[in-house]
């Protein structure tokens, strides 16, 4: 009896000293104590009171706890990452020392092209400086946009990556007449209906830490499909020009004359991604899980958030690669409804 006493003011007293350690960095009674919208929310007995009970320590186990925890963690992390705190810099350029060491698999691939005389050298000597450059540079641009709690700076973002994406895409089908315009605006709408209807549904908030990653990985996805789109449809027309031209002939529209073209191509185009929403998870652990794991999430937690990139992934691509088409098509044809010959010329 003595020993169940004990017990239970040492239970009592550590519940005191843990609920006067996170009183001020997270108290119970928040609507959401996790740290991301794919967390559940605690449990109902852990609401309303900044000191939770012994009975609420022992229904709920680690849960209300180590929430707590886990949110004085991240403000203390928000601290750190600040570039005017003490020893920011320090820390900053001791841990570039781990990508930096991990050029020691690029020297390889450089010296495998080399013994094989591929002439690639200085391309990957290139193009690993401007990976390091280009995500050393982004990655202060982003800690940056993070601390601001206004819209526009997503917006900048996001109109940012769209643009250098629809010219990407527009420089893949060059000889698409006003290609670039097409692939921007094509992307961009692509890419904004995914992004605002999650939002709407609740799935994530119109926050940094969620709309410039999500949205930089939909709008890649987008730019690649919608340049291969475009390219391909070109390429179809001018193989099957004589069965376009003999539709036309006998009195089909611009339109129904490609039918199939365009079909082909967005086949072609779409067929990657619906195959990697079929084997993920089975062939490759996809990146946002994998980051996600790495960096100490829950894999539970982390194949949520997996889930509704894959989804994402999907839909704009989808999204983007039609409305290219619709908005392509017209350009290979003169306002007589024959197709351009300065289009298909070569």
């Amino acid at each position: 009896m003595n020993h169940l006493l004990s017990s239970r003011r040492q239970l009592i007293t550590t519940n005191t000293r843990c609920a006067q350690l996170f009183a001020s960095a997270a108290p119970c009674g928040l609507p959401h104590l996790g740290t991301s919208p794919f967390c559940p929310p605690p449990p109902a007995t852990a609401r309303g009171s900044k000191l939770c009970s012994t009975e609420q320590l022992l229904c709920t186990g680690r849960s209300v706890m180590e929430r707590h925890a886990g949110m004085a963690f991240l403000d203390l992390v928000a601290k750190q990452v600040d570039p005017g705190a003490p020893g920011f810099w320090r820390d900053f350029l001791l841990g570039m020392l781990k990508p930096v060491a991990a050029t020691a698999v690029v020297a390889m691939a450089v010296a495998l092209s080399f013994s094989q005389r591929l002439g690639l050298e200085g391309e990957m000597l290139y193009a690993t400086a401007r990976a390091f450059l280009q995500l050393s540079v982004i990655g202060f641009v982003l800690q940056f946009i993070f601390t601001q709690k206004n819209a526009l700076w997503i917006l900048l973002a996001y109109l940012f990556m769209v643009t250098v994406a629809g010219y990407t895409a527009g420089q893949r089908a060059k000889q698409v007449p006003r290609g670039k315009y097409i692939a921007f605006v094509s992307i961009l709408v692509g890419t904004a209906v995914t992004v605002l209807l999650p939002v709407l549904l609740g799935v994530f908030p119109f926050t940094p830490r969620y709309i410039i990653p999500l949205a930089g990985m939909i709008i890649g996805n987008a730019m690649t499909v919608t340049g291969v789109t475009m390219k391909k449809l070109r390429e179809d027309i001018k193989i099957q020009r004589d069965l376009v031209e003999t539709a036309l002939a006998l009195g089909a529209t611009p339109r129904q004359a490609t039918r199939q073209q365009v079909k082909r191509s967005l086949v072609i185009a779409l067929s990657p991604d619906i195959d990697s929403a079929k084997t993920v998870g089975l062939i490759t652990l996809p990146g946002t899980m994998t980051g996600l794991i790495m960096g100490g999430a829950s894999p539970l937690e982390a194949i949520q958030l997996q889930i509704v990139v894959t989804y994402m992934l999907l839909s704009a691509s989808t999204v983007s690669s039609i409305l290219s088409t619709y908005l392509c098509w017209p350009a290979f044809f003169t306002k007589a409804f024959q197709l351009d010959d300065k289009v298909f010329a070569d």
